[in-house]
């Protein structure tokens, strides 16, 4: 578990509670030069990313899939986070970054959830990059 003090974490509950319900950026990419999939076998989480990067931008980015608050929340903050910044920024990005996010200590059985859309960004990023 994070050893952070999270002095606002009952905000950040609410926070992750309206992405889970009212997810940001959800939805298909169309044109998209990049995407990817991957599942959480061990809890069913879900996640599918298009993005369109243009001049190593990343122009837009939507996800879709199923899975728990969490691993929503976090996935639709990231993706929010991320439009307008240069792939090699993204790339560069590291987990901690992405936890920080939510606002609020994740425990270790809830890490997946919270890194599924991280892991798979990163992925659909590597197609982008394949195909340049």
């Amino acid at each position: 578990m994070n050893n952070k003090t999270f002095p606002n974490e009952q905000m950040y509950q609410e926070i992750i509670l309206d992405h889970f319900r009212n997810p940001k950026n959800s939805g298909v990419v169309k044109n998209a030069n990049g995407h990817a999939h991957d599942v959480n076998t061990a809890c069913g989480d879900e996640v599918g990313i298009t993005l369109l990067v243009k001049k190593d931008i990343i122009k837009d980015v939507k996800f879709d899939g199923k899975g728990c608050a969490i691993s929503i929340a976090a996935t639709s903050m990231l993706t929010e986070n991320i439009i307008g910044n240069k792939v090699a920024d993204v790339i560069a990005m590291d987990k901690q970054e992405v936890l920080d996010l939510l606002g609020v200590p994740i425990s270790g059985m809830r890490l997946k959830c919270a890194l599924l859309g991280f892991k798979v960004l990163k992925m659909a990023i590597v197609e982008y990059e394949g195909k340049k």
